[in-house]
């Protein structure tokens, strides 16, 4: 069993044929997947598919980057949505100060908001953090010395080592997607190395990051997923089946159960 625990597959780009990108998947042993929301809109229909498709649940939450878009009460509305069974976490949601699409102070409303949500409904949280990985880690310890720990996964994660090193002090998960593989990648897969066999993930962040030897080609999609856990056997030293194993239980003690 291969856990794809954060792919997009409400995107455009697989529309009209997630029939045969999920056969794909379970052909490589892809047999669970993470389909992530980044809006209410995202977040109904990545719930709509968790109830379809028993190898699929679902995330509910508003991305950093589409908080200006959301409207009044489209936070409350996805409140109503977290605690259904078939809901796995709260987010995608954290920081990003690569694009310009959110003002900050609305990304940090938002973001802890996300982190209150997930207490409530006893869901872990998603993270992305895009050129401001230290700003991420201090507002995490700020919610975490405020409220207590909380359960996330710093996903699609891309250093650096001391960003690593705070997480997993917080009790975080770290996720690699298809960066890993990018031959200029060496750093990220130093810091792989360092990272607790019982906190790490794997994931696509589909349709993008398409791991080597697809690099380029797009969409990405959750069989490829078995490059990048190809990678990170490799470098861990492990083998493949065993960090499958490895990685499976993870994301089912941080997720539930399939």
């Amino acid at each position: 069993m291969i856990i794809d625990t954060h792919a997009h597959l409400t995107d455009e780009s697989l529309s009209g044929q997630l029939e045969s990108v999920l056969t794909e998947a379970q052909g490589v042993g892809v047999t669970g997947v993470l389909a992530v929301a980044t809006n209410l809109a995202t977040s109904h229909a990545c719930l709509e598919l968790a109830q379809k498709y028993a190898g699929v649940r679902a995330s509910v939450g508003i991305h950093p980057n589409y908080c200006a878009e959301a409207q009044p009460d489209d936070f409350a509305a996805i409140s109503q949505l977290a605690d259904q069974p078939r809901v796995a976490a709260i987010g995608e949601t954290g920081l990003d100060r690569h694009w310009d699409d959110s003002p900050w102070d609305m990304q940090v409303a938002s973001f802890r908001q996300h982190i209150a949500l997930a207490r409530h409904v006893s869901r872990p949280l998603i993270i992305h953090t895009r050129d401001c990985a230290e700003e991420t880690l201090e507002l995490l310890r700020s919610e975490t010395r405020a409220g207590g720990a909380f359960r996330a996964v710093m996903h699609s994660f891309t250093g650096p080592q001391a960003v690593a090193d705070g997480c997993l002090e917080l009790g975080l998960y770290i996720s690699f997607a298809g960066m890993l593989t990018y031959k200029n990648a060496a750093d990220l897969r130093a810091i792989a190395q360092t990272i607790p066999a019982d906190r790490v993930l794997v994931e696509t962040d589909c349709p993008y990051l398409t791991p080597h030897p697809f690099r380029g080609q797009r969409p990405n999609r959750p069989a490829l997923v078995v490059h990048t856990l190809a990678c990170l056997a490799e470098v861990r030293g492990v083998s493949v089946a065993e960090l499958a194993a490895q990685t499976s239980r993870n994301a089912q003690q941080l997720f539930g159960a399939w």
